[in-house]
């Protein structure tokens, strides 16, 4: 789940006749710090994230005030609670010079508790690499880095509208190897303009060649409001070609050592996303930023938030500057009321391939394992779920009827 994606519908508050059994305390899972870099150098194509294509000159230092006093905003809300993870996402947060995150990462950790050894992930462009940037990346403090390399083929790359190609993909991923950043995530897409199985698989060859941590390995969708939706681009593989090279790719990487924990990642042992895992456990995160979305949960009265903050980064910097009215970068609050949190529990808990136990519904929603108890019941009989009525696991059918299963939890 990216957390500047727009948040869910929900319900309203339960009646006392739709009460389950007496509700278990709702228990604050960790807490993740989410920070949005909102500037690219070139919007892509197919891209409906919160990104902008970079003005000539970046208000580097002005969007950093904003993002500190965006942060004390929040800091009500979870004070006394630790940071166990940080991501800078994007845009293209690598655009920002290593002085700047240094700046963002001192600035929040004399506000928030950082864990030892937090795990501190930075989004990057293969097109925007420089050694000493990775160098200076590292002695601020980020330990892990994604690269948005999507492709190893020229061809695909730039019908994808990327700025890089291949060669500097694979430089990127060694110049920052040579910082000493071995913590590193490869992004790849699959059924891609013009892709055969043949140029899939290649991809994941040439990926798994560079040793990274971990992998990421998506399905090239046609998102609303994006170029690609409005206007979809030529020899777009059928379902089944498509298909074919999940299964194929997902072999290969198996082969190579990575473990399959969510949909479409993989790590080697003991290197998941931290972040990652954060959102799909349904823990709380702090958003900051333009267009950052946040949940927070509040365990003396069992309430969930989720805020986000505004989407356009002029908006958002002005909102931000000294002498505005306090609050004016919200761009909502939205409570995740009762009969909601089955489904937002689910949406993202589902995702995983580890197994669940009801208790942990129990603890991040504040409801009793009964108010889930018939969409359990129904998911077994279907073949999506197994357990044991304490635990319970996906099946190989679930998993391919993901969507379906998620939606046995949609309240209406």
């Amino acid at each position: 789940m990216n957390p500047q994606g727009t948040p869910q519908a929900h319900g309203e508050h339960c009646s006392p006749d739709c009460a389950h059994d007496a509700a278990p305390a709702l228990v604050p899972g960790p807490l993740a710090l989410y920070i949005h870099i909102p500037w690219c150098v070139r919007k892509c194509p197919y891209c409906d994230f919160n990104s902008h294509q970079r003005p000539q000159e970046l208000p580097v230092a002005e969007y950093v005030a904003a993002l500190v006093r965006d942060l004390e905003f929040d800091l009500p809300n979870v004070w006394g609670r630790t940071v166990h993870s940080v991501f800078f996402g994007g845009g293209t947060p690598s655009l920002f010079p290593a002085s700047a995150i240094n700046d963002i990462l001192a600035a929040c950790s004399a506000r928030l508790r950082f864990a030892p050894g937090a795990e501190v992930t930075l989004e990057c462009n293969p097109g925007t690499a420089e050694f000493d940037r990775f160098e200076g990346y590292r002695a601020a403090g980020v330990n892990r880095l994604s690269f948005g390399v999507q492709s190893f083929d020229d061809g695909c790359l730039k019908a994808l509208g990327r700025i890089h190609d291949s060669g500097e993909a694979e430089r990127a991923v060694k110049l920052a190897q040579d910082a000493g950043l071995d913590n590193l995530n490869i992004d790849l897409m699959y059924a891609l303009p013009g892709q055969t199985m043949a140029m899939a698989l290649q991809d994941v060859e040439r990926a798994i060649a560079l040793q990274p941590a971990h992998l990421s390995h998506y399905h090239l969708t046609m998102e609303p409001n994006t170029v690609f939706a409005a206007r979809p681009p030529e020899g777009l593989p059928d379902e089944d070609d498509a298909w074919a090279m999940q299964e194929a790719c997902q072999q290969r990487i198996a082969e190579a050592g990575f473990g399959h924990y969510e949909i479409s990642a993989y790590a080697k042992p003991g290197r998941q996303s931290r972040h990652n895992l954060n959102y799909w456990t349904y823990a709380d995160y702090l958003g900051i930023g333009a267009g950052a979305h946040g949940k927070i949960s509040f365990g003396h009265d069992g309430r969930i938030l989720r805020r986000w903050k505004k989407k356009n980064p002029r908006e958002y910097l002005a909102a931000l500057a000294l002498g505005s009215p306090e609050g004016a970068h919200i761009g909502g609050d939205e409570d995740v009321l009762m009969p909601a949190r089955p489904f937002d529990y689910m949406l993202n808990r589902l995702r995983l391939h580890a197994p669940f136990a009801l208790t942990e519904f129990e603890q991040a929603t504040g409801l009793s394992r009964s108010a889930i108890a018939t969409e359990i019941a129904t998911a077994e009989a279907r073949g999506w779920l197994e357990g044991n009525g304490e635990v319970y696991a996906l099946t190989a059918q679930g998993r391919n009827f993901n969507n379906d299963l998620v939606s046995l939890f949609l309240k209406d």
